[in-house]
């Protein structure tokens, strides 16, 4: 358990600068956006799936505004924060049973769930860092290593 808060600590200290990079450069990479918009979409989609809601209307490769992408950071910082407050070791054994955007049932453990969710933003993240350095401006640093110093 105290892993997996640690690195949702990680996540919202990495979304926040991921936030700030793009703030800074504008709208002058959309794909840096978009793949910003499809991190924190799907954090709201598992985050629905978490809470038993129906996540599947949810167009994750939405391009988001900056403001847009502003207000989910918060927005899924609040409910991950509320989410992860009420669980216990017992409960991240807990499967979730859902559906994904072609209709496929799946289960999986909470537990399970929250690492990927975890791992999906780090991978993007890297994506965004290459396609920063691509256009010419500096990688964000959100390394967990970072983090933790």
């Amino acid at each position: 358990m105290d892993t997996i808060m640690k690195m949702f600590q990680h996540l919202e200290w990495a979304n926040l600068r991921i936030l700030e990079a793009l703030k800074a450069i504008g709208g002058r990479n959309h794909q840096t956006k978009r793949l910003f918009s499809h991190l924190l979409l799907a954090e709201e989609v598992w985050f629905n799936r978490l809470q038993g809601l129906d996540s599947n209307p949810q167009a994750i490769w939405t391009e988001l505004t900056i403001e847009e992408c502003s207000n989910l950071v918060m927005k899924n910082q609040q409910r991950f924060s509320g989410l992860l407050g009420g669980l216990s070791e017992t409960t991240m054994e807990d499967v979730i049973v859902y559906k994904n955007s072609t209709g496929q049932a799946f289960s999986t453990s909470v537990g399970d769930i929250l690492t990927h969710v975890a791992l999906h933003g780090q991978y993007h993240r890297g994506q965004i860092n290459r396609l920063l350095r691509e256009d010419g401006f500096e990688p964000v640093n959100v390394d967990f290593i970072s983090f933790v110093r």
